[in-house]
């Protein structure tokens, strides 16, 4: 057993890693023929691709895939620790889970992923859910096989989570959701230490992988025939740092480019490493997407040097002019807390201006909420939650103006769209602009996910654009 630990957790060391490939076990696959499984996933991207790896982990094991998880003889979640309300979603079902267990007595039940790396989330199924057969974390994803196997033969809970990140693991089976949009992974973990933040505890240090191996992995597909690859890390922007010396993501993203895969796109950025030549690269190529997220948190210097975001309002906003005027036609989104302890109502003033100035195409917006085992948790907070609320109600106010405002000068142009499918509502295609909009549109021929169609835009809503295929 191994259970989690923040203070190894935080560590941050010149202590190399290795690179080794992931060998298939011949032993094991399809050792539970017959068998069915559950997947329930939380979070960010980041979540959603290690999905796309446990999945065809389980497949190689013999496991078929049920979409409802009453059907499951496994039922597993990958969990989200951003936010409070993902632990309480997370929670939530494990409670639908033990009753059903109840009357399964066979029923295999595990939990996964950044709420694994959490002490008082491994405390808490300890000591109120004993009954859910194994746990593990996001450093150890490969052992799946053997932690499945334990928790069977030795018929006893199995907690599996290092809170010290082991060796970067190469060539882990994929079972892609689509085959017309992929993720890639380019660098694990976090060296940031947003005084907020959970994710440098639940993923670790910043890990690179060697760019011959992503290069590799965008070339399959590009082969396979793939339209869109999405660059994944906790902080992207950081990619390469701590194993080249002149190597940098915007090397990284002019290869991609170079490769001719139709669009590409990359997330979370960090303002603080998005540099110069970043902005060149993305301007110089026209199949790196023309859409930025950039994460502000606050737009009062005095918050966000608590924050420990290291970097101020005007620093900030020099970036963020810099992508707007070097980007032609550039969106650029954000996230943005309310209420983080000890924000005043001139804090939140100062934010407001700063959304009035960036009119954002889109923000990602949240009270503050507290994640144990983090400094901020332990700030003094004394604004009522009532008044966070009112809080967020204004922001939000004020971001959907800018965003309705933004779609709204689209009307009557020609936008290129990736195909994502039909709305069940709308009977409409549906799929997403260069800049990241999702675009509602009729079209007399007949198109498939993962065409590539010029729409000209006929209407605009806040969230959305209608619009009519160009033929």
């Amino acid at each position: 057993m191994h259970l989690p630990d923040y203070k190894e957790a935080r560590k941050r060391d010149i202590r190399p890693y290795k690179r080794i490939d992931f060998l298939e076990n011949s032993e094991v696959k399809n050792k539970y023929q017959g068998m069915t499984f559950y997947l329930k996933t939380y979070g960010c991207q980041m979540n959603e691709h290690d999905s796309e790896n446990i999945e065809a982990l389980l497949v190689f094991l013999g496991f078929s895939k049920v979409d409802n998880y009453e059907d499951a003889d496994l039922v597993l979640l990958n969990t989200c620790s951003i936010r409070e309300n993902a632990h309480n979603k997370a929670f939530g079902m494990l409670g639908r889970l033990k009753h059903l267990k109840q009357e399964k007595k066979n029923l295999l039940v595990g939990l996964c992923g950044c709420m694994a790396q959490e002490a008082s989330v491994v405390d808490k199924i300890l000591r109120d859910y004993k009954w859910v057969n194994f746990v593990f974390g996001t450093h150890n994803m490969y052992q799946l096989p053997e932690i499945i196997d334990k928790a069977i033969e030795e018929n006893k809970q199995q907690i599996e989570v290092f809170s010290r990140e082991g060796d970067l693991i190469e060539g882990l089976p994929v079972l892609r959701v689509n085959d017309y949009k992929a993720y890639v992974n380019i660098i694990y973990g976090c060296n940031k230490f947003c005084t907020y933040c959970i994710v440098p505890y639940t993923r670790g240090r910043e890990r690179s992988r060697l760019k011959e191996d992503v290069l590799a992995e965008v070339e399959k597909l590009v082969d396979d025939g793939y339209k869109e690859v999405t660059l994944l890390g906790q902080n992207v922007n950081a990619y390469g740092k701590d194993i080249y010396d002149d190597y940098t993501m915007a090397d990284l993203l002019e290869d991609v480019a170079k490769m001719g895969i139709p669009r590409i796109r990359f997330t979370t950025s960090h303002p603080w490493d998005f540099t110069d030549r970043m902005i060149d690269v993305i301007a110089k190529y026209p199949n790196i997407m023309p859409s930025v997220h950039l994460p502000v948190q606050s737009g009062s210097s005095r918050i966000l040097k608590l924050m420990g975001r290291r970097y101020t309002k005007e620093s900030y906003l020099e970036l963020f002019d810099k992508i707007k005027k070097k980007v032609p036609g550039v969106s650029i989104s954000t996230d943005i807390i309310v209420g983080f302890p000890g924000e005043t109502e001139e804090d939140f003033l100062e934010t407001l201006d700063l959304v009035r100035r960036c009119k954002y195409d889109n923000a990602f917006t949240f009270v503050f909420s507290k994640r144990e085992g983090t400094p901020a948790c332990r700030l003094e907070d004394p604004v009522p939650l009532k008044e966070k609320e009112e809080r967020l109600q204004r922001l939000n106010e004020a971001v959907n103006q800018y965003f309705l405002e933004n779609n709204k000068k689209l009307v009557g142009c020609e936008v290129e769209v990736l195909v994502e499918g039909i709305s069940d509502k709308k009977k409409m295609y549906y799929g997403y602009s260069d800049t990241n909009k999702l675009i509602n549109f009729s079209s007399r021929s007949e198109l498939t996910p993962g065409d590539l169609v010029m729409v000209k835009i006929t209407d605009a809503k806040t969230w959305s654009l209608d619009g009519e295929a160009c033929e």
